[in-house]
């Protein structure tokens, strides 16, 4: 799994950041209309901070002391924290435990939750600037493996908005798109 997972998030990282050269608006709505582009891009950029002091064996709190806030340029900002989530993962042992805010879960479970996270968002920042919504294949499938077993929880687990109700022969994009609650058509 590891090598697998760890390709599939250098391919996720990859198409968020072509995402973030497209944005001329950083005030544009988003998909999650509690979010507007800025908003979506800290997000997942600040997600990346936590994942070496994580992967190091520290808890939440602990994590949460050596956070620094975001710069203005969160394009920069992405590309460094996005480089030191990148080799923090490669270096990791995917057997160890990761304490995170909701449990304490195998870092092999959290590498697929972040390739997942990071993959929904990317779709997110191409519909809020215009461009390409096509996601990798193998990123596709691999997220709809995790998440589909999954779909009561994401739901009831607050983060995604309710599944949006597809055809069974969608495209397999439109059907993960749809169980986290965003409508790609």
């Amino acid at each position: 799994m590891s090598d697998n997972w760890i390709a599939l998030l250098r391919t996720a990282h990859s198409e968020f950041t072509a995402r973030i050269a497209a944005v001329v608006d950083w005030d544009a709505p988003t998909p999650d209309t509690d979010w507007n582009t800025r908003d979506l891009v800290a997000h997942v950029t600040e997600d990346q901070q936590w994942v070496p002091h994580l992967l190091q064996g520290r808890t939440t709190n602990e994590a949460k002391i050596a956070i620094a806030p975001l710069g203005d340029d969160l394009a920069a900002e992405w590309r460094r924290y996005s480089a030191g989530a990148l080799a923090a993962w490669e270096a990791a042992d995917l057997r160890a435990s990761v304490h995170l805010s909701y449990d304490t879960v195998k870092a092999s479970d959290y590498l697929a939750e972040q390739v997942g996270d990071i993959t929904i968002h990317t779709w997110d920042l191409a519909r809020a600037t215009g461009t390409s919504e096509e996601l990798d294949e193998d990123l596709v499938d691999a997220v709809w493996d995790v998440f589909e077993p999954q779909a009561g929880l994401l739901e009831a687990s607050g983060l995604f908005a309710p599944a949006v109700e597809v055809p069974s022969d969608a495209p397999l994009r439109v059907r993960l798109l749809a169980l986290t609650g965003r409508d790609a058509g």
